[in-house]
């Protein structure tokens, strides 16, 4: 799998995922090559922003208890993809359409990949920087589930049962990931 590849993924139900389906991997190494250490980078990052910049990044953003804050971050993210595995396995199942739970919990690793990647624009300290990064990082996470559903499944483009199932995963989706927000806000 190279780089080239994993950049189209959100763009193309072609040669990437047959690509990701091929290696076969499984879930403990979806969850522990690749879900535990990209779910550092959110807390990693907010860390730093919240104690580097402070209030000159947004007003209250220096007096919260990054500490824990992040910690309990890291432990939803984490939490989030087993619940995301199963859940856009029951959700396609629902809708008719065939898929393993290893398919699943693949898709449950790689959605959330440019989510993930979007907390670098903490680098900046400007908040219009990271707003934008986090509106792509969603963006191109929605057009993951539904390449990875594409796919996985084995339909064709403008398939409404795809697009139904897609809807429902984004949907919830959508929801976990404004929930963590509003986790990071509450503290």
């Amino acid at each position: 799998m190279n780089i080239s590849n994993l950049m189209r993924l959100p763009f193309t139900n072609g040669e990437g995922w047959r690509e990701l389906k091929r290696l076969n991997f499984s879930i403990p190494f979806l969850a522990w090559v690749v879900v535990v250490p990209m779910s550092f980078l959110p807390p990693v990052m907010l860390y730093y922003a919240g104690t580097q910049y402070g209030d000159a990044f947004m007003s209250g953003f220096g007096d919260k208890e990054w500490r824990l804050i992040t910690t309990i971050l890291f432990l939803a993210e984490l939490l989030t993809f087993f619940v995301m595995g199963w859940l856009i396995q029951a959700v396609l199942e629902a809708q008719k359409l065939s898929i393993s739970y290893q398919d699943a919990y693949l898709l449950a690793a790689v959605a959330p990949l440019p989510l993930w990647l979007s907390s670098l624009a903490l680098w900046v300290p400007v908040l219009a920087v990271s707003v934008v990064a986090v509106f792509v990082g969603l963006f191109l996470s929605c057009a993951l589930i539904y390449q990875g559903i594409r796919f996985l499944c084995g339909r064709g483009d403008n398939d409404i049962e795809t697009m139904s199932a897609t809807y429902t995963v984004m949907a919830a989706s959508v929801l976990a990931w404004g929930v963590l927000m509003a986790m990071v806000w509450a503290f």
